[in-house]
């Protein structure tokens, strides 16, 4: 722990944080603090934050790149890490200021507010996240330790899992439908819609819809359709795959809401700090260590710099209170409804879309390049022409918008087994490299061949994985 101060100060200044946090009407999960030396917080970086996750190869090779760049002075640690779970746990690093452990402390209670009250959180019972995690390591530390399986045949499993657990549901508020319940939908879609003129008209020939297809309809959980409709998978691999799709399920809101949440922190942490009576030393590192947190990031996008000026924008905007129209009601919001109101119903994707304002990304600098061999060329800047492209292509690139939707649309196509996926073409091509090797993970899971049907440079194209190797067929 660093030399001027103790635990004693660090519960201190916690009960006086926690009593701001209460007065700023924050509603976090119980918090818990622990405190880590550089490497044990290189290690929760690895995991995710996990105090207990199951074993593979790749974690290692994360570790070892971490520290190397940490000791070679090339990258510093995050200042917090804090996970969603009930209660909340995050790490403090011993080595750090005591200035830096407050913003730290007060940053971690404004992710636990986001964590607890944004809706992408709620198909996650957070009070299960550790548990859960453990009892994934145990099963997968069980299946590595039985002689009949072993290390290697898990780890090929899990290398193909992770490459794919995220081709899965984006929107996980949405309850996914049962077979039945498709089953259900599809009778009703094949029945002729309701005719006025069926006295003058003929009546439309019936068509029964075909109930044996799998899928009834496009599936994007990749992973659970190959566990469910691969015949020659054991329990284990079946299991391994559950895991993988499990904790993916478990990321993909922190994916979904990384500028908002970011955001909300940062926003909190610079008012618990200014309310703060802190020593004036103490208050100059405080400015310093939150304008380099808040630095915007040339070529790219910091998502606590974007996150937080949004957050603000909106809290200026509505500090009077404003009217707002709905379908069935007009009410009057102030700016801390309008805030906590945001916080609970928005993604980053629709966060942005209805509160980047024209004047904000003129004000933020914000641009578009693209690489022109090994240079990079601004393409667009925020003026009258070019502001929403600019927006819109910020959109596009947020959350889980940079990986492609990819669905299953017949596991027997061509009455052969073969699996064809089909790639939900929004004017970005694939990359064919990676491609390529989705395919073949896609493969090895299935066992048989694979076909994806895609856009490239502007034709349908079919890609065609059997034998080991990638076919790229035109379509007629």
């Amino acid at each position: 722990m660093g030399s001027s101060y103790n635990l004693k100060d660090l519960e201190d200044w916690n009960e006086r944080i926690i009593e701001l946090v209460r007065q700023f009407h924050l509603d976090p999960f119980p918090q818990e603090f622990e405190i880590c030396d550089h490497e044990q917080m290189l290690s929760y970086m690895v995991y995710s934050g996990m105090p207990s996750h199951y074993p593979h190869w790749s974690y290692g090779k994360s570790f070892e790149k971490l520290k190397t760049l940490y000791d070679y002075g090339v990258t510093g640690l995050p200042y917090e890490m804090v996970i969603n779970s009930n209660p909340s746990i995050a790490y403090l690093m011993k080595e750090n200021s005591l200035l830096l452990q407050i913003l730290t402390m007060a940053h971690v209670y404004g992710h636990s507010d986001f964590f607890k009250n944004n809706f992408t959180f709620k198909s996650i019972r957070s009070e299960f996240t550790l548990e859960t995690f453990k009892a994934h390591a145990n099963r997968v530390r069980h299946y590595i330790e039985d002689p009949s399986i072993g290390l290697e045949r898990v780890e090929q499993l899990l290398d193909a899992a992770h490459a794919l657990s995220l081709q899965c549901r984006r929107n996980l508020a949405i309850r996914k439908p049962s077979r039945e319940e498709q089953v259900k939908r599809r009778l009703e879609e094949s029945r002729p819609s309701a005719d006025p003129f069926q006295s003058v008209h003929r009546r439309p020939e019936y068509v029964p819809p075909d109930l044996n297809k799998i899928p009834l309809y496009p599936e994007q959980d990749i992973l659970l359709f190959i566990r469910d409709y691969n015949p020659r998978f054991s329990e284990w691999e079946k299991d391994l795959l559950t895991i993988a799709h499990e904790e993916a399920q478990y990321f993909i809101p922190q994916i979904e809401t990384k500028i908002m949440n970011e955001g909300w922190a940062s926003f909190w942490h610079k008012r618990i700090l200014e309310a703060l009576d802190l020593p004036q030393g103490m208050k100059l590192e405080f400015m310093v260590r939150h304008t380099q947190v808040l630095s915007p990031n040339p070529g790219g996008i910091n998502p606590y710099h974007l996150g937080m000026n949004i957050w603000e924008d909106i809290e200026r905007r509505w500090k009077e209170p404003r009217r707002e129209e709905s379908k069935d009601r007009v009410t009057t919001k102030s700016s801390e409804e309008k805030l906590f109101e945001v916080r609970e119903v928005e993604r980053d994707t629709s966060f942005l879309r209805r509160y980047l304002t024209e004047e904000l990304i003129r004000e933020l600098n914000l641009f578009e390049y693209q690489n022109r061999g090994n240079e990079r060329v601004v393409s667009r800047v925020a003026d009258d022409e070019n502001w929403r492209a600019i927006k819109d292509t910020l959109i596009q690139n947020v959350g889980m918008g940079t990986i492609p939707v990819i669905k299953v649309e017949d596991a027997d196509y061509n009455s052969n087994r073969v699996l064809f996926l089909k790639h939900d073409h929004d004017g970005r091509d694939l990359h064919l490299e990676y491609a390529e090797k989705t395919l073949q993970y896609v493969h090895q899971l299935w066992q048989r061949g694979v076909v994806l049907e895609t856009i490239i440079n502007e034709k349908k194209s079919l890609l065609c994985y059997a034998d080991d190797k990638l076919v790229i067929k035109p379509v007629p």
